[in-house]
């Protein structure tokens, strides 16, 4: 009997809503709810770890290391700290065969045209919008003193903020669907991604420092919210939820702060009312981290 893709059994062998038990060799390879606690000790203790450092060693850090930037390797590390940790559970729970089955969700890419039309032309509308708003859409056009320097930011942005996705849409919310309706998962997750940055913001050279963390938070429980029916829409694909990251990160749209996040409350507002027939049910909600074949 074929399957679908949210129907696979936790390595516990304990059925949860709409699980077969027991019938092909990917059941073996799925991971409990139970993970998400390692998963959480991880990226936390990874980023915090490194930030808390800089904080309250600022001198002996920055002697040894250098200051800390944006763009410090030790930054990068703290920000890949929700892929390390998927990594790293998926790797034990599941071996080599599960992490080659984690990988191949990059390669999902199917979803509604509604949602891609969100991507390439929602997304820029909500920065061009809050820009407008602002006041400073036509100030710099192009703030970048070459195509070259706006490529490097570009691949800047492709290889920081999306890989975050491999943890928090790869496999922190599939293990919070399994208990939780779909836009209870998007909010806990956001709480936590919001509260997961704070560090970032008691540190000077970083981007976060130039920024109040209350809307910053506010920002990423709206934008979790937002993701989660993507997500559940493309079947769990972590290539889809990375590009969304991307577009909020893209160097090329103007700044548009404080004012693109009062729009993005209300585009996760207009989400979950669009959406709010598998919102509030987790029947078609990506529960799997492991797709089944």
């Amino acid at each position: 009997m074929k399957k679908d893709y949210n129907e696979i059994t936790e390595i516990t062998g304990q059925a949860g809503p709409g699980t077969i038990i027991g019938t092909t060799g990917t059941d073996k390879l799925q991971i409990p709810v139970s993970s998400l606690i390692p998963f959480l000790l991880i990226t936390f203790g990874l980023a915090w770890g490194i930030l808390a450092l800089f904080i309250f060693l600022p001198g002996q850090m920055t002697e040894i290391f250098g200051e800390l930037t944006g763009q410090h390797p030790l930054f990068y590390l703290a920000v890949y700290s929700p892929a390390i940790a998927a990594f790293v559970i998926v790797l034990h729970k599941t071996g080599l065969r599960g992490l080659k089955g984690f990988l191949s969700r990059l390669l999902i890419w199917r979803s509604s045209l509604s949602w891609y039309a969100f991507l390439f032309l929602g997304i820029p509308l909500v920065f061009i919008t809050g820009s407008l708003i602002k006041g400073n859409l036509f100030d710099d056009p192009f703030p970048f003193p070459s195509v070259s320097a706006l490529l490097l930011a570009t691949i800047f942005a492709m290889i920081k903020g999306p890989v975050e996705e491999f943890g928090w849409r790869g496999v922190a919310l599939p293990l919070l669907q399994r208990k939780f309706a779909p836009i209870w998962a998007g909010l806990i997750l956001g709480v936590i991604w919001g509260i997961w940055h704070m560090p970032a913001f008691l540190l000077s050279g970083t981007q976060q420092s130039e920024w109040s963390f209350v809307p910053f938070f506010i920002g990423c429980i709206a934008l979790s919210i937002i993701v989660t029916p993507l997500f559940n829409r493309s079947n769990g694909s972590i290539l889809l939820t990375a590009f969304f990251h991307f577009m909020l990160m893209n160097p090329i749209f103007p700044d548009a702060q404080p004012y693109d996040t009062f729009i993005i409350i209300v585009i996760a507002v207009i989400v979950v009312l669009t959406n709010r027939k598998t919102m509030f049910l987790k029947r078609g909600a990506v529960t799997s981290i492991i797709p089944a074949k």
